[in-house]
């Protein structure tokens, strides 16, 4: 390996001509991605911690998981039991070892914004060239492999393709090759976007929809559609023809906002946009590449990405604030624009701030939940859980490039630039603003702000001066001629009062370029930003370093009280540069106080502020917040396998699943192999959501069921005789087990003989009965003799109730329920709490389990008997198996459950079924069964051993395709129909015929009449082994010589012998 320091000599560095200096000057830029040269204070590498490898024995027989196994079966005194609202544990078995991230040159980047980072150039001869675009922060040089991928810009301002083949608006589409051509050298990818397309993407989507809205404002833009104003088409005639229609601030509504009219057109192209975004990103992907997309340009792009490259690394970026819930639901588009940005695996803001609105809107819009998860350095990482996968959040500030600056602060060009504004207000301290001309930057309030100080202050009339540049901002249509208006008329108000104080000019961006924009700074004593609501803005930044030579000797020579910058408490940069002075800029005299104290302040402070916001300045470049952000990116743990990372739903509800390693769709033919060579069949079934539909889902529809006003889903007519024909079968024990008071079951399956049915959760228990004409009998799972806790649970959560709007209880003969699924999510759950809290102290003598279930699980917090759920139950019933089956022992278990409230059951049943499992694998000298999922909470289930045949089958199944304690999946409550169904055709045909193997057991049991037997086959029986047809004696029940026994069914039935590479016959159906 070479050495770093002839690594950093030929690859650290990266020159380039600076056009807006002097044609083909050279200034060196440093490596932005290179070799850190302090890992620790970037990556915050931890040493890996051992991990206690332990055996499936072991796991499952630890005392001290006795805590875990009260969760699941309710065994203790705890008054905190079950679900709580923060995420699941989350599985760290499938990640790799921990170990530092590191990025280096065999690492690649797709890095995909709005605009490439490049200039075009294109001579009178139609030659092409281009050099980077380091206004943008995308322009970086590094050692990685990076290809980027965005638009064009080149004369006009959307950079895109020409109209009418017109050079001055775009790309002339004849010369799209050569332009591609010039754009290789720099691993730039141009995206080609029709004109009027492009239009409604950017002008009518983007700036008018997104953007007031992510600013948190959505009152600002309130214009009317058409742009127009003197001058408008005459600085800017790019946008003249195709766009024009365009340049809107508001769009017109259809009659139904967001659902028609010309915001649905404008949101159909956003989303024909991105997609051909991702075409591009595709074709640019290598297996292994991080893809990093930036701006709320692209925020579904990350969805598009997902189900076409869903191997990749995906991080989204914004550089704009995110809004609050309250603003950001106003848009008809929002649960797809978050999902869209779930679907990348890292979501990055520049203040947490903005993240935690994002997590806001998240929770309240998708009920999702998010908290801190362990990551692959060791350390942990904010995430949100959605559909089993982590979607990590950070908040990174940028920053700028010293060195950049530096080289052009040390250029002759913009010191004679400075020098010559210093000369021409000599003798002034110099405030300086440069802005665009929108509404959200402010201008007015700091021109009102300016005139305040000065009435109130005559005494430095003459002394100070305003240097105020405005960017025009003609996309922004008709709120760029109302605020050049504004601005325009305040000026000339000020300049009029005291002539001479402000020095407002106007100019296109083209003009304003970094190194004009450095040499104003530098020239400036005071720096003034104050926008109302702004994201990444780096003239605070660029406005340190100009002044960065204020701390020496040799800067203090001057006399000047300069490197001050009175900021907007509202803009991003805010909370990094401490050293400025914060103001809020709704309010004039607080601007007023900080320009007094800005010319005012002591020596000392002065000195102190600029040294604290050159700290931040200096240490947090954009080499290492690119780099931050990488080996977060990198850091990711993604499940890649196919199996387990799959992909649901269509258009942009499609959504990525990470599921367990084991968690596969229920093998049906497995089912119903084992379920026909099983004697002793156990089916735990639950009942809402697995055989009928799930009423839990409408928050209406509960409501109703719980005030009496509406009755519940029944299961159909077909579901019904699908139980009865299992029923039938005297191998089979079927039980029902529900969430639901007993006598709706009751009315429900109560006319079905042999079922048996469990309620509220298996504390009302009903074993199977003979007939139906028997009466049923409800016995308890525990024991329910006091029942003084409710009035005194009831009464507490009535308190609540009024304090709670949306809030309700419900009311069974066994449980109490504080349901607050219609309240505010926020809100609620803070209630909830509380009312835990309250709960467990009043009620902490009474032998009773308290349960809070988060807003993704119904939302409500319950009371109930200690140890009752559906594992207990189920363990409750393996150890009755005896007393309600034809055996002793289960050899086949199948579970079915939907929710939450089934988990304890799958989990309990799966455990059994490893534990059998785990005992064949010792026996056979086969190495240990991996660990279980996280998913899993472990339990004792040793009682259960005697119970269980050695040959013990199970299949645990959950209906919808989601994190589970299950095993397997089926998607919905009509393939549980057909899988019972399955089942019920097996155990008819099995009545019918025998297979060679029940001819073996009947052979070696004592022979049933004779009369019953042959009537059981209807007759002679003829089997392709034996040459003619026998009668009952021929069989061997005399047992006087040997018999020739069938292989198989077929062969049994005179059928031949049919090949099968599984040595089973096939099921028809």
């Amino acid at each position: 390996m070479e050495d770093k320091n002839s690594l950093n000599k030929t690859q650290n560095y990266h020159e380039v001509p600076l056009r807006l200096l002097v044609d083909r000057e050279q200034y060196v830029v440093q490596n932005v991605l290179g070799f850190p040269t302090d890992h620790t204070d970037i990556e915050h590498i931890r040493q890996p911690s051992e991990r206690e490898i332990k055996t499936a024995d072991t796991l499952l027989n630890r005392s001290d998981r006795n805590n875990s196994s009260a969760a699941s079966l309710g065994a203790v005194s705890s008054k905190t039991v079950g679900f709580s609202n923060t995420s699941p544990p989350f599985h760290s078995k499938g990640i790799p070892k921990k170990q530092p991230v590191h990025l280096n040159s065999t690492d690649g980047l797709v890095v995909v914004s709005a605009f490439l980072p490049v200039v075009l150039h294109r001579s009178d001869d139609g030659d092409w060239s281009a050099d980077w675009d380091y206004e943008m922060l995308l322009s970086m040089q590094t050692h990685l492999r990076v290809t980027r991928v965005g638009i064009v810009k080149w004369r006009g301002w959307h950079g895109n393709r020409g109209a009418y083949g017109s050079p001055e608006a775009g790309v002339p589409d004849d010369e799209h090759e050569k332009v591609e051509a010039c754009l290789r050298p720099f691993n730039c990818v141009p995206v080609w976007i029709e004109p009027t397309l492009f239009g409604e993407f950017y002008n009518g989507f983007c700036k008018s929809v997104l953007w007031p809205v992510l600013h948190n404002v959505t009152s600002v833009y309130k214009s009317t559609p058409q742009a127009s104003g003197p001058g408008y088409g005459k600085h800017h005639p790019e946008v003249q023809g195709d766009f024009s229609d365009y340049t809107m601030d508001d769009v017109g509504q259809g009659l139904i906002h967001g659902d028609g009219g010309e915001e649905a057109e404008l949101w159909a192209s956003y989303n024909a946009v991105n997609r051909l975004y991702a075409d591009v990103v595709v074709q640019c992907f290598n297996e292994g590449d991080l893809v990093w997309v930036h701006g709320f340009h692209l925020l579904i792009l990350p969805s598009y990405l997902s189900r076409r490259i869903p191997m990749a690394k995906v991080g989204l970026f914004l550089h704009t604030p995110f809004p609050s819930s309250e603003i950001f639901r106003t848009i008809w588009c929002r649960e797809d624009l978050l999902r869209g940005m779930l679907s990348a695996d890292q979501v990055g803001f520049h203040l947490y701030e903005y993240a935690r609105h994002f997590l806001t809107c998240c929770r309240r819009l998708l009920g999702l939940n998010s908290g801190m998860i362990p990551d692959t350095a060791g350390g942990h990482t904010l995430a949100i859980d959605i559909n089993g996968r982590h979607v990590a959040v950070t908040s990174i500030h940028a920053g700028i490039e010293p060195s950049v600056l530096n080289q052009i602060l040390q250029h002759s060009v913009t010191l004679d630039k400075a020098n010559s504004i210093r000369n021409q207000f000599q003798g002034k301290v110099v405030f300086c603003a440069i802005d665009r001309l929108e509404s959200l930057k402010g201008i007015p309030l700091k021109l009102l702000g300016f005139e305040r100080f000065l009435t109130r202050c005559p005494k430095w009339v003459g002394k100070i001066v305003l240097i105020q540049v405005g960017i025009s901002a003609f996309e922004r249509g008709d709120d760029y001629i109302k605020t050049k208006r504004e601005v325009t008329e305040l000026v000339d108000r000020l300049n009029t009062t005291w002539p001479g104080t402000v020095h407002f000019q106007e100019c296109p961006e083209s003009e304003m370029r970094l190194q004009q924009r450095i040499a104003l700074l530098r020239a400036a004593d005071v720096a003034l930003v104050m926008p109302i609501r702004d994201g990444l803005n780096l003239i605070p930044l660029e406005f340190t370093i100009a002044h960065q030579d204020a701390l020496t000797e040799l800067g203090k020579r001057d006399g000047r009280k300069r490197g001050l910058c009175i900021l907007s408490e509202f803009s991003s940069c805010t909370r990094v540069m401490r050293g400025a002075l914060h103001v809020n800029p709704w309010k004039a005299p607080e601007i007023a106080t900080a320009i007094h104290a800005a010319l005012s302040i002591s020596e000392d402070e002065r000195m102190r502020r600029i040294k604290c916001a050159l700290e931040f300045v200096s240490r947090v470049t954009t080499q290492r917040w690119a780099l931050a952000v990488m080996l977060d990116l990198k850091g990711v743990h993604k499940n890649v396998n196919p199996t387990n990372n799959t992909g649901a739903g269509l258009g942009l509800g499609y959504r990525r699943l990470t599921m367990n390693t084991d968690f596969t769709a229920l093998d049906v033919d497995s089912v119903i192999k084992s379920y026909r060579n099983a004697r002793s069949r156990l089916l735990l079934v639950d009942y809402g959501g697995t055989i009928v539909s799930n009423d839990n889902l409408d928050n209406l529809k509960r409501f109703q069921q719980v005030k009496q006003s509406k009755g519940p889903s029944t299961p159909t007519s077909e579901m019904i005789s699908t139980l009865t024909a299992l029923c039938k079968d005297k191998r089979n024990t079927v039980m029902v087990v529900s969430g639901k008071e007993k006598h709706p079951l009751e009315r429900t399956l109560g006319q079905i003989p042999s079922i048996g049915m469990a309620a509220e959760h298996g504390m009302f228990i009903s074993w199977p009965t003979k007939s139906k004409y028997h009466k049923r009998r409800w016995e308890t799972l525990v024991p329910d003799s006091d029942r003084s806790w409710r009035s005194l649970a009831i009464g507490i959560m009535e308190v609540y109730t009024s304090r709670t709007h949306g809030s309700y209880i419900e009311e069974t003969e066994m449980k109490v329920l504080w349901q607050y699924r219609d309240a505010d999510p926020e809100f609620g759950y803070l209630q909830a709490k509380e009312i835990e809290d309250h709960l467990a102290g009043v009620l902490r003598n009474f032998a009773v389990d308290i349960l809070h279930a988060g807003m993704e699980e119904g939302g409500y917090v319950e009371v109930r008997p200690a140890g009752v759920n559906k594992g207990v139950l189920a363990i409750h019933t393996i150890q009755n198996f005896s007393r309600i089956a034809v055996a002793n022992k289960v050899d086949f278990a199948l579970v079915l459950g939907d929710d939450h409230c089934d988990e304890p059951m799958l989990s309990v049943v799966r455990q059994i079924g490893r534990r059998v499992l785990t005992a064949k694998r010792s026996k056979t000298g086969l190495d240990p069964l991996p660990d279980l999922p996280s998913t899993i909470t472990l339990v004792d289930v040793s009682s259960c051993d005697e119970y269980i045949s050695p040959d013990l089958d199970v299949y645990t199944c959950t209906v919808g395709k989601k994190p589970s304690a299950a095993a397997n999946y089926l998607h919905e409550v009509s393939e549980v129909q057909e899988l019972l169904s399955s089942l019920v055709k097996v155990s008819t045909r099995s009545q019918k015929f025998f297979s060679s193997a029940d001819l073996t057991a009947e052979i070696q049991n004592p022979v049933p009449p004779v009369s019953n037997f042959y009537s059981s086959f209807g007759g002679n029986i003829t089997t392709g082994g034996l040459s003619k047809s026998h009668s009952l004696p021929d069989f061997g029940f005399e047992r006087k010589r040997d018999v020739q026994i069938s292989s198989s069914l077929n062969e049994y039935l005179g059928l031949g012998t049919i090949e099968d590479e599984e040595d089973d016959e096939a099921v028809f159906f």
